[in-house]
């Protein structure tokens, strides 16, 4: 990259911290990206990276020396070059040689280096959910916008081109007033056992995949996937797949600010195993005038609204004045009421007869290969990088920190067990101390986010 258009960074303490004013990337520059995170999901990210001409994958970062091998050999077989590696983000983060990080850390990782990634100048692609809670998710906001960065949240469904067009409907009034609107996340998985504790595995930094977290012995269970399921570490399906369709969900109500009230209840029922978070819950959000629901299960469970039953059916239902509609990610159905089109004289009467009618009037099919596609969404990303402005992120952040502020609402309810009343000046709690501790978290040192980023 030409001097002209590197970005000037002035080390502050232990910490880089980015200068106000940033050169825009020109045309034919491309974006060096670094990986933080080569699991599962940083090796799909390294793919989807490998395939957008702009970006350019420059090096990869993991706490565990046998996922930065591999994914120094993906990129390697991917694009024929070999990425510098890191064991340390911090470290990368510092390197002038990288313009954006990618995140795909456990969640209790992702406001954390989010933050030192802006404070270092770098833009960030971070994965939903945005935060591990909600005094995080306002945090890594307040960086995005101080050190001006560009922060995407994983988010993807806001570029897949069907759910967009469907949201656009809502918005033009398709089934009326929106006054209910429900997330589903029906997802079939399964016990996992119990897992002992034991030695930590030769090249993995344990301290470091703690992080924020407090220090607990190594067990299989608490690391790779089942991180998920502690609350430590993960936030329950809910803020694992369920995320995708709070956000819609939130997206279609249209409504801004904080619920008046929040109530969830479940359990792990069935299971007898190491997990903490739920298989099954259910959560309601009361605005006034209008409402959003939103259910998880992990056992078996038939499908909801317009979708054939199948296994692994997650979507939204959005209930108008005028009719409803489905929308999953094989595509959207709406419905409208034979009345919608009838005088009130007309509507009272066919009412008295017994049977309303419902009539199909769209039904959009998915484009083949976009479903869950999260290319265009990173390339939405990459040239918002380039052209430094964060209004042209279709997920920035402050629509992912409130996402995951509604996951982490209803999760928090489920673990105090009770109905919580929030205050609209601030999302705190009502006359609930137990309940407002949960917010935030108890910071492990030197892994702390403060008041002040």
């Amino acid at each position: 990259m030409a001097d002209t258009t590197r970005r000037t960074i002035f080390k502050a303490a232990s910490a880089a911290v980015a200068t106000a004013q940033f050169p825009i990337l020109g045309a034919n520059d491309r974006v060096n990206l670094g990986q933080v995170g080569i699991g599962g999901r940083g090796r799909d990210h390294l793919n989807y990276y490998a395939a957008i001409e702009e970006a350019r994958i420059a090096a990869v970062c993991d706490v565990n020396q046998a996922g930065r091998e591999r994914g120094a050999a993906q990129v390697q077989k991917l694009k024929g070059y070999a990425p510098a590696q890191f064991a340390d983000m911090r470290t990368m983060f510092e390197s002038k040689d990288i313009d954006a990080v990618s995140v795909t850390t456990p969640n209790h990782w992702h406001a954390l280096s989010t933050i030192w990634a802006c404070q270092a100048g770098k833009d960030v692609y971070v994965e939903k959910p945005a935060s591990h809670n909600v005094f995080e998710g306002a945090q890594m906001v307040a960086a995005a916008r101080k050190y001006k960065r560009m922060v995407q949240v994983g988010s993807q469904s806001r570029t897949i081109a069907h759910k967009m067009r469907a949201m656009e409907l809502l918005r033009e009034g398709v089934i009326g007033h929106v006054y209910h609107s429900r997330g589903l996340c029906y997802r079939r998985r399964f016990s996992i056992g119990h897992t002992p504790d034991e030695p930590v595995p030769p090249g993995l930094d344990w301290d470091g995949f703690l992080g924020p977290a407090q220090m607990r012995p190594y067990t299989k269970n608490r690391f790779a996937y089942n991180w998920h399921w502690f609350w430590d570490t993960g936030n329950g399906d809910i803020g694992n797949q369920g995320i995708h369709e709070m956000d819609i969900a939130l997206w279609g109500l249209g409504r801004g600010g904080w619920p008046k009230s929040v109530v969830s209840t479940g359990s792990k029922y069935v299971w007898k195993d190491d997990q903490e978070t739920a298989n099954t819950q259910s959560a309601s959000f009361e605005f006034g005038d209008a409402m959003l629901t939103f259910e998880v299960r992990n056992l078996p469970t038939p499908t909801e609204g317009g979708a054939p039953i199948r296994p692994n059916s997650t979507g939204n239902i959005f209930f108008g004045e005028l009719g409803f509609m489905y929308v999953d990610n094989v595509g959207f159905q709406v419905y409208k009421s034979a009345a919608a089109s009838l005088s009130h004289e007309s509507v009272s009467s066919a009412s008295a007869g017994g049977q309303e009618k419902y009539q199909q009037v769209m039904d959009e099919k998915a484009t083949e290969g976009q479903a869950w596609a999260t290319t265009p969404h990173m390339r939405n990303f990459v040239e918002a990088v380039k052209s430094r402005d964060y209004r042209k992120l279709n997920a920035d952040i402050a629509i992912g920190a409130r996402s995951a502020a509604f996951v982490h609402l209803a999760n928090i309810s489920l673990r105090v067990g009770r109905r919580l009343t929030v205050r609209q000046a601030d999302g705190r709690f009502a006359g609930d101390d137990e309940a407002n501790s949960m917010l935030t978290r108890d910071y492990r040192d030197p892994f702390v986010i403060g008041s002040q980023i």
